[in-house]
């Protein structure tokens, strides 16, 4: 599981937007069912508000319909059911705007997600037109 860079999110490959919707469904859940992630990458996520969390998740959301993906309502339903009835397990304790998860989503996370887009592309993972939005599109321009 990973939350890509929220700077990275209007560049990703179709694939990794689309299993970027999936695994923010599955931490939805699985806050639900056990009151937290349980994954390394992602378990920091209880730091901050469940708006934050709300927030980037429209963030991934928006660019699927930008891009014409058509969005499950009940799972949507479910998703935002799932947090919002758990709102009280997350900290609160990072303060954040606009789902950046400031603190976590650094200049180095950033890198860290770009090179993990790389490698993909070197690998065959990401044709050269979607390597090319990343390329294009995912340059960090954030401060902290």
């Amino acid at each position: 599981m990973r939350l890509w860079h929220y700077e990275l999110v209007r560049a990703l490959p179709d694939k990794q937007l689309v299993s970027q919707w999936r695994e923010l469904c599955a931490i939805a859940s699985r806050i639900n069912k056990i009151g937290y992630p349980n994954h390394l990458l992602v378990n920091k996520i209880m730091d901050y508000s469940y708006k934050e969390f709300l927030d980037y998740s429209e963030r991934v959301v928006n660019e699927m319909y930008y891009r014409g993906f058509k969005m499950n309502v009940v799972k949507y339903d479910q998703f935002y059911q799932n947090i919002l009835n758990n709102r009280d397990k997350f900290k609160n304790v990072k303060q954040s705007v606009c789902g950046q998860f400031r603190g976590w989503h650094t200049k180095r996370y950033y890198w860290q997600c770009y090179s993990n887009l790389q490698e993909e592309y070197d690998c065959g993972g990401i044709s050269e037109a979607e390597w090319a939005r990343v390329v294009k599109n995912g340059r960090f321009v954030s401060s902290s």
